[in-house]
């Protein structure tokens, strides 16, 4: 536990920290970090679990446990799928929580949730951050939060030790990219292209220019990595990412695998095969 908390919270302290000392592990040993993306109660609860234990025993060194949503405008038809299929099993929050208690304690890697801002905003931000806490959670990224609305949720964070992660687009202005890493912790959500999450042909150029521009904002300046998402489903694309970037996210591939498999067992055996493909991408000098 970090001397910063109070006493207040024991046993009640997030893993920002070990968060933080995954990504600097990764950037040590000159490679980028594999993050990868796996929608809570898909195909259900427990299997969730298992799948986030299969793509952390592949290779993958972060997790963000997605919170199913009705209508979620960042992700695109293969995550929508997932979070239909979640949803009519009757997901719940107590269920993501679970679901990274569970993962974190088999696995020992930091695991964030993804989740839009309207179910904690109904939830209640002191009551989702300190289960979150509890649960052994890393942090949270925020894509529909915008910065200067963030406060209460960052002083929330902040006390129970959770990383706030905000998404940056190549269409964001350069004062805002400082505002966001001035603000965010843990790492900076790169989305690499306008749109929507999924697999793509090619992961666009603009991803290295958003990089460079973000990495040029004071508060990244002081360290906070730069983790580029949407579009990357294979090793040659994780290769081209990890040139530029601290974390190479992926999610769509991994849940088409398992929307795809026949069998929960298949489903667990070919992500656990593409995470092993994306660690030895992102490793690649």
């Amino acid at each position: 536990m970090s001397a910063t908390h109070g006493a207040g919270n024991t046993g009640h302290t997030g893993n920002i920290e070990l968060l933080s000392a995954t990504l600097a592990k990764a950037k040590s040993e000159d490679r980028a970090a594999l993050v990868a993306y796996l929608p809570a109660g898909f195909p259900t609860v427990d299997g969730a679990i298992e799948a986030v234990k299969a793509v952390v025993a592949g290779g993958a060194d972060v997790v963000e446990i997605g919170l199913p949503h009705s209508d979620p405008v960042l992700d695109g038809p293969v995550i929508q799928t997932a979070d239909d299929i979640a949803l009519r099993g009757g997901v719940k929050i107590a269920d993501v929580m679970r679901t990274v208690r569970e993962a974190h304690e088999a696995t020992g890697a930091p695991i964030l949730v993804m989740t839009y801002w309207n179910p904690i905003d109904r939830y209640g931000v002191e009551r989702f951050t300190a289960e979150l806490a509890a649960a052994g959670g890393a942090g949270c990224i925020l894509p529909d939060l915008p910065v200067q609305e963030s406060a209460l949720w960052r002083e929330h964070a902040t006390r129970h030790g959770l990383a706030t992660v905000f998404v940056v687009a190549p269409s964001s202005k350069d004062a805002r990219l400082a505002t966001i890493t001035e603000a965010g912790s843990g790492f900076v959500y790169a989305a690499s292209l306008m749109g929507v999450t999924g697999t793509r042909q090619s992961v666009c150029q603009e991803a290295a220019e958003l990089v460079r521009r973000t990495r040029e904002t004071e508060g990244a300046r002081r360290g906070l990595p730069v983790c580029v998402g949407l579009g990357v489903s294979n090793a040659a694309q994780a290769k081209e990412v990890a040139a530029f970037a601290d974390g190479v996210i992926v999610g769509s591939a991994f849940v088409k695998l398992l929307l795809d498999a026949p069998d929960e067992a298949a489903g667990l055996a070919a992500v656990r095969s593409l995470a092993g493909e994306l660690a030895e991408g992102v490793r690649r000098s």
